[in-house]
């Protein structure tokens, strides 16, 4: 057992005895099922040299050991953890807190002020819950922005990593995935991280961790009001289902009067519209990334204008404003005038010039034969307004082709030119057969007219003159 050399050696009432330590959710791990080692006054304190009971446990798989640093009664004064000082409620560094908090250090740091101080706040502590933490040490009964911002709202077991194997580092480690320790290149010696102090972290002094945490939080993005001062509405998103128009109406109603509350509940957000531009400016202000309802953390955002009324009315004088777009061509070039008439031919002209009366009679007869046109359709939609400004004056198109027309043809003006004589089809007949006969030529003379082919002679193998007697 380790004992202190100092006057704690003869004051043994003044020594620590717990049955629990104080930890936070990081360093006690995510095993439920925890296993410790107790030792009563194993250790002297790292802050008031006095001994204390210490506790060791491993957090989880594949992690180190880790056991308390100080005892509770410093733990208590400032709420912090035993093992890794850092803020219970918010799990950041005492310095970041006391600068959030504007909390002025006041702790002894000679020895003997140190253990006087000491033996009066814990005879005060005695008399309190041990459930909280001593008057003015720790919590604040309002957190500031930075406090809302840089807070850890989650466990961060990485930190209980085992520390880096430097048998590894100079090649001589041995036990491949049996050693116990990381085999990982170690941090840069000269990053300021590298060195850190328990009790600079305690008394909130050249921590590198919290100088970090505030440069973070220097550099963290603000919402920027709208420059249109008509804008009083902010938007508040990631909303849960527990909450409703009564919860948000009574949170942000302590930043001014409220116009509406209307939510979205599809899209799981509200709006709240303010009366005036002020409450809205402060409400975004103090709520922004760090407004914390049912549980979730949510999104504030200026909403967008609705834009000016009656722009419905003057669209057309809008319209009439805009720019033609770059790359577009012209407006197509109205049709030749002869296409116009419907002549698309050119009958008339050809029938006029060329061909005499008997080409205009033909055209008449080609146009008495057309079917009349059905007459146009009226339109289904008025023309849109014109949406490109008039083209820039263009030179002169080239002068149209000249129109296309038939060549002059001599139409006959006789029946007997119209409809010349056709000479017979001859008859059709199997392949190999001879034509037939005609009907005349049947039957020989003197004799009946055969009505079916199959009864012909000739079919019969006799000769064409079957009356004629055979002679001898």
């Amino acid at each position: 057992m380790a004992t202190s050399k100092s006057t704690n050696t003869y004051n043994r009432q003044n020594w620590e005895d717990s049955e629990f330590p104080i930890l936070c959710q990081t360093c006690l791990g995510d095993n439920p099922y925890i296993r410790m080692s107790k030792e009563r006054y194993g250790k002297e304190c790292k802050i008031c040299s006095r001994p204390f009971t210490v506790f060791r446990w491993c957090p989880g798989a594949r992690m180190r050991y880790k056991k308390t640093e100080v005892c509770q009664t410093c733990s208590r004064m400032k709420n912090v953890c035993q093992t890794c000082l850092l803020d219970l409620e918010y799990g950041l560094p005492i310095q970041v807190r006391d600068a959030a908090m504007k909390v002025k250090d006041d702790l002894p740091r000679s020895d003997v002020n140190k253990e006087y101080y000491i033996q009066n706040i814990d005879a005060e502590m005695n008399k309190l819950d041990k459930t909280e933490p001593v008057v003015g040490g720790g919590k604040s009964a309002a957190a500031s922005d930075m406090l809302l911002k840089l807070a850890r709202t989650t466990p961060y077991y990485k930190r209980n990593r085992p520390h880096v194997c430097s048998f590894w580092v100079r090649g001589e480690c041995r036990r491949g995935e049996e050693c116990p320790y990381r085999h990982e290149t170690p941090t840069d010696p000269d990053d300021p991280l590298a060195d850190q102090n328990i009790k600079d972290r305690y008394y909130g002094v050249n921590d590198p961790v919290a100088h970090k945490l505030m440069r973070r939080a220097s550099t963290m993005p603000k919402l920027e009001p709208p420059e249109d001062k008509s804008i009083t509405t902010l938007y508040v998103g990631n909303l849960s289902d527990k909450i409703g128009e009564k919860e948000l109406r009574d949170h942000f109603y302590q930043f001014g009067e409220i116009r509406s509350v209307t939510l979205v509940p599809r899209q799981m957000c509200a709006f709240i519209q303010y009366v005036n531009r002020i409450p809205a400016e402060l409400a975004a202000e103090k709520t922004f990334n760090k407004l914390i309802l049912g549980g979730r953390r949510l999104n504030i955002k200026w909403g967008k204008s609705q834009g000016r009324q009656g722009t419905s009315a003057m669209g057309a004088e809008v319209a009439e404003n805009y720019e033609p777009v770059p790359g577009l061509p012209g407006a197509l070039p109205p049709p030749p005038i002869d296409l116009r008439a419907g002549d698309y031919f050119n009958l008339q002209a050809a029938g006029g010039a060329n061909l005499g009366g008997a080409a205009v009679s033909a055209a008449a007869a080609v146009a008495a034969m057309e079917i009349p046109a059905a007459p146009p359709h009226p339109p289904l939609m008025p023309p849109p307004p014109p949406m490109f400004l008039p083209p820039a004056p263009q030179p002169a198109p080239p002068p149209p082709p000249p129109p296309f027309f038939f060549p002059p043809v001599r139409m006959p003006t006789t029946a007997a030119a119209l409809f010349p004589p056709q000479p017979p089809v001859p008859p059709l007949c199997p392949p190999g057969t001879a034509p037939p006969l005609p009907p005349d030529q049947l039957a020989p003379p003197g004799t009946t007219t055969i009505h079916y082919p199959s009864q012909d002679p000739r079919r019969l193998g006799t000769a064409e003159n079957i009356n004629t007697p055979t002679p001898t």
